[in-house]
C-alpha cells in the first residue's frame, strides 16, 4: 500500500524533495473499518492555514500538520485542522502523526516533545510493546448544576430525564473541554439521535467543545462506550475522541468508577456510527493524578477519498 496521496487536492503546492507529503492512518481501530481517520501531512512548514483547512475539508477530517519545531530541544511542531477552524490540539491526529513519523524513521527515540497550539504534549514509545502514549495534563471536572442546562441538554440529545443516569453530568477538560453526560444503558447511548442544528449553541452556553454521552458497559476493569456530538467541526459525529477520554478518565475519577487499585480505563467510541473504536487511558502515575494520563489505542495505514 502507497503511504502517499497521488492525487492531491486542488491547490496543494509541490515544491520537489521538500514536497509537503500527504499520508493517510485510521486511530483508535477497534474492529473492521473502525477508527478514526487522519490525513496527516509532512513536510507542512510552507503551507499557509488556509491552506492546511482546506486539506482537512477536502477530506472531511481531523488532519494533522507536521512542520520543524521552533525549539530545537523538542521533536517536533504539530498543527491541527478541521474543516472548520485550527484546533489547539487533537489527540488520535497525534497518536497517528506521530506513529507515521516512527514507521518513516523519523522519530527513532523513546520520549518526544511535541509542539502544538495548547502547550507542549510528551509522547513516549514502549518498544517492548510498540505503543506510543500521548501525554495529557490533569483533567478538571465541574458539575453542570444548572437545571435548565440539563433540560436543553435532554432536548437537544432528544432524551428523557429519566434516561439520564444519576451520576451527574459535568464539563470535564484536559486539553478542551467536554461535557460528559452519563445515560443508564447502551441501547439508550446508541438509540440518541440529536438535534444536531442545536448542538453548537448549546455547546456554547456549557462553555464545552463537544457532547460526550456514555454509558457503563463493565465496572472491572473500568469499560465505557461513549459517542461525541462536537461543536463545530465540520461533521456531525467523531468516532473516536482521544481528548474525549482523557477527560472521561477524570470524570470517571468524580464519578468513582475506579475500583481500587486500578488507574486505567478502555473508552469504546464509533459503534453507533459503524466505525468500532476503543481508546485506552490510563493515569501517568497512579499515586499523583496532578501528573495527568496516557491516551494510546491501535494505529493502521489507511486509504482516503476526497469527499469534495
Amino acid at each position: 500500500m502507497t503511504l502517499e496521496n497521488t492525487s492531491p487536492p486542488t491547490g496543494f503546492p509541490v515544491r520537489g524533495h521538500d514536497a509537503p507529503d500527504l499520508r493517510f492512518v485510521s486511530v483508535f481501530s477497534a474492529g473492521a473499518g473502525g477508527g478514526n481517520p487522519a490525513p496527516v501531512v509532512f513536510n507542512a512548514d510552507g503551507l499557509s492555514s488556509d491552506e492546511m483547512m482546506a486539506i482537512a475539508a477536502c477530506y472531511g477530517h481531523e488532519s494533522a500538520f507536521v512542520c520543524k519545531a521552533s525549539d530545537p530541544r523538542h521533536t517536533v511542531r504539530l498543527r491541527f485542522f478541521v474543516p472548520a477552524h485550527e484546533m489547539e490540539m487533537c489527540g488520535h491526529a497525534t497518536l497517528g502523526a506521530m506513529w507515521l513519523l516512527r514507521q518513516a524513521g523519523r522519530w527513532t527515540t523513546c520520549h518526544a516533545t511535541v509542539e502544538t497550539l495548547s502547550g507542549l504534549v510528551d509522547v513516549r514509545y514502549d518498544e517492548t510493546s510498540r505503543r506510543i502514549d500521548v501525554g495529557q495534563p490533569r483533567g478538571v471536572v465541574e458539575p453542570v448544576d444548572d437545571l435548565s442546562l440539563v433540560g436543553a441538554l435532554c432536548q437537544v440529545l432528544r432524551l428523557d430525564p429519566g434516561d439520564l443516569d444519576p451520576l451527574g453530568i459535568v464539563n470535564a477538560r484536559t486539553s478542551r473541554t467536554k461535557t460528559l453526560i452519563p445515560v443508564r444503558s447502551m441501547s439508550v447511548l446508541n438509540a440518541l439521535s440529536p438535534v444536531l442544528d442545536d448542538v453548537r449553541a448549546l455547546c456554547d452556553a456549557l462553555d464545552s467543545t463537544g457532547l460526550y454521552p456514555f454509558a457503563l458497559e463493565r465496572a472491572r476493569p473500568l469499560e465505557l462506550h461513549a459517542r461525541q456530538f462536537p461543536r463545530l467541526s465540520g461533521y456531525p459525529e467523531d468516532a473516536a475522541t482521544g481528548i474525549a477520554a482523557a477527560a472521561t478518565l477524570y470524570g470517571a475519577l468524580h464519578y468513582g468508577l475506579l475500583a481500587e487499585g486500578e488507574s486505567s480505563m478502555r473508552v469504546y467510541q464509533g459503534f453507533a456510527m459503524g466505525r468500532p473504536s476503543c481508546i485506552r487511558v490510563a493515569l501517568r502515575d497512579a499515586d499523583h493524578i496532578d501528573a495527568g494520563c496516557w491516551i494510546s489505542g491501535a494505529v493502521e495505514f489507511a486509504m482516503l477519498e476526497p469527499t469534495r
